[in-house]
Parts: structure tokens; sequence; C-alpha cells
């Protein structure tokens, strides 16, 4: 038994030694195998190499005479382009010259003829400015004249009191107190009575130019002292105006219990006002009132309220007997207005028979219609009866 085991295990020795040399024989023929592969494919990458740098060699000599074509061709076309644009600045040269030098001569025509212009209206400017000194010197003679300086805030205040009143509320150069003198305006205010006579209210303007003259003179000087002198002395001027105006025209009760001094411009108004205590004393020892254009504008636009006041007041009288007419019409009114309600229903209850009686005779002439007139007049009523068909009688 062993020895068959030993057997045994010595073929399968014999088996496997067989077995490497034949895997040897064969690793040995692949080894020579693959070295002949590496040399072919050595000499086929030799081969390959050597026709690629051929190639390649003469590629780069096609490339190198194609950019000398292409260099050549671009050159030319640079030179043609060159050319042409040189050719064509010239020419767009040419042209800016020309436009520039045509809107160069035709913007200094414009402006000189524009600065020719301007010249002739700072000329003109020139002339009307002399003819405005030449009139403000004109009117600073009349100003200078005492009576055109009066004369001038008379005119102003009578465009005023045209502007603020209708021409029946105020006169010109009215003898207010009967006597000789005669204020420059006066407002007519009605009297207690509508056939009483009117009373007035005086209004006279002064204008002391000279003393505001020296005033103002002395503000832009800044001399404090001058400006004190110079609205004391205006004060005084305003003092004296309002004493003559009230011994001449404040006469009740045919005139009001005071007047109106009028100053013509409104800084002549602000200085007499800026005065402490005048236009104070003047109201209380005068019974003078001082007024500038816009304080006149406003105490006439008052007084103007106050005359609409007084006419609805009188007209309230023909109001109350309008009204009386219109509710003792109003009443007639109310009893005709009964009346002729009183004949609508009437009329309305007379329809309402004339319907029903036409129903009944619509309903008797459909029976008849139908052939059965038995009983055709049993529903009638006498007064159906009596009374013939289409005369319906008006209650």
């Amino acid at each position: 038994m062993q020895a068959v085991s030993l057997l045994a295990l010595i073929g399968l020795a014999a088996v496997v030694i067989v077995l490497l040399l034949a895997v040897r024989s064969r690793i040995d023929s692949l080894d020579r195998s693959q070295e002949r592969i590496d040399r072919s494919v050595r000499d086929d990458g030799r081969a390959l190499r050597e026709e690629v740098l051929r190639s390649i060699t003469g590629v780069s000599g096609l490339i190198q005479q194609q950019l000398e074509s292409v260099r050549g061709t671009v050159d030319s076309r640079l030179k043609s382009i060159q050319d042409d644009n040189a050719s064509k600045l010239e020419q767009m040269r040419a042209t800016v010259d020309e436009k520039l030098q045509g809107t160069l001569e035709k913007r200094l025509g414009e402006s000189f003829r524009l600065v020719s212009e301007r010249l002739e209206k700072v000329h003109q400017g020139l002339g009307e400015m002399q003819a405005l000194a030449e009139g403000v010197g004109d009117l600073k003679k009349v100003l200078t004249n005492v009576k055109t300086r009066g004369t001038w805030g008379e005119v102003q205040l009578g465009a005023l009191l045209e502007q603020m009143l209708s021409p029946d509320q105020f006169e010109r150069n009215v003898a207010v107190t009967g006597g000789p003198e005669r204020v420059e305006y006066a407002v007519r205010l009605p009297g207690s009575d509508t056939g009483d006579a009117p009373v007035w209210l005086p209004i006279d303007a002064k204008f002391p130019l000279e003393d505001y003259q020296r005033l103002v003179t002395a503000s832009e000087a800044n001399d404090a002292e001058a400006v004190e002198a110079a609205a004391k002395q205006l004060e005084n001027r305003l003092r004296l105006c309002a004493r003559e105006i009230s011994a001449k025209y404040v006469a009740p009760p045919k005139t009001t219990d005071f007047a109106i001094l009028f100053l013509p411009t409104e800084g002549l108004y602000a200085e007499a006002l800026r005065r402490p205590g005048l236009a104070e004393a003047m109201q209380r020892d005068c019974r003078v009132m001082l007024a500038g254009p816009t304080t006149l504008g406003a105490l006439l636009n008052s007084l103007q309220m106050g005359f609409r006041t007084l006419a609805i007041q009188r007209r309230s009288s023909e109001v109350w007997e309008v009204l009386g007419a219109v509710q003792l019409e109003f009443a007639k009114y109310a009893g005709v207005l009964a009346k002729v309600q009183k004949k609508l229903q009437e009329a309305s209850n007379t329809v309402d028979d004339a319907a029903r009686r036409t129903r009944v005779l619509e309903k008797r002439l459909r029976q008849v219609e139908t052939g059965d007139g038995a009983g055709l007049l049993d529903g009638l009523e006498d007064d159906d009866l009596e009374t013939p068909v289409g005369t319906i009688a008006i209650r």
C-alpha cells in the first residue's frame, strides 16, 4: 500500500516537472516573441519618426512659401489701403477745411451782425435813458413847485376815490362848511333820515416833499442829528397841515367830527407813523387822521360796505311789503288749489263710475254674442237702464 502511494507521488511529481518545463519553454518563447515585437516596434517607430520628420520638413517649406506669398499679398493690400486712406483723408481734410471756412465766415458774420444789433440797441437804450433822465429832471422841476406837487397828490387821491366809490358817493371841491373854503374831496355820508342833508367826510391831500427829501438824504448819509432834525421838521409841517384842515373843513353836524389827511406815498406815510405820538396827537388835538394810499383804500372799502348795509336797511321795508303781498297771494293760491283738488277728485270718481258701467255693458254684449239672452237685463241696475248708452252725466 505504501509502495502504491509512493508511486503515485512520484508520477505526480513527474507530471508537475513536465508541466513546469512546458511553462518555462512557453515563457522563453514569449520572451523571444516580445523581443521580436519590441524590435519591430522600434524599427517601425524609427521609420515613422523619419517619415514624420520628412513630412514636417516638406510642410514647413510649403508653409514658408505660403507665408511668403501671403506676406506679399498683405503688403500689397496694405499699401493699397494706405494709399486709398491717404487720398480719402486728403479729400476729407479739404472738405472739412472748406466747411470750417464757410462755417467760420458764417458765424463771424452772424456774430458781427449780432454785435451790431446789440450796439444799436445799447445806443437806443442810452437815448431812452437820456430821455428818462430828462423826464426825471422835468418831474423834479414839477415836484419842486408847491402848487404842482399838491395837484399831483390831489390827482392820486381822486384816482383812489374813483376806484373804490361810485360817482354819487363823493364830490370834488366841496364847500362843506357853507363858507368860501372848499376841500379837495369829500365823501358823502347819508344823514340820520332819508330826507336829511348829507354829512361830508373831508379828505385833503398834502405832500411836504422838501422835508421828506431832507429826511431821506440825511438817512442815506447816516447822519443821526440831521435825521432827527429833518424828522422833527416833517412832524411840525404835518401838525401845521392838520391844524389847517381842522380849522377849515371840520364843522359838525355838516361834516363828520374828523377829517383825513392823505399822504400820497407809502414812504412819507411810514415816516409820519414812525414819529412817536404824532398820529395820536393829530387825532386827539386836531381831529385829523393820517392815511396813506393803502390805509385810505382800506378805509374807503369799509365805507363802501357801510353804504351797502345802509341801502339794504332802507330797502328792508319794501322787502317786507313784497313779502306781505306774496303771503296774501299764497293764501288765495291755496284756496284755488283746494278747489282744483276737489274738482279732480270728482272727475276721478266719474271716470271710475264710467269704467264700471263700461265693464257691465261689455259683459252683457258678450252674452248676446254667445246667444244667452235670458236674464240679459236682470243684472242691470235701474240707473244703468235709465242712462242711455254713450251719455255719461258729469256730477
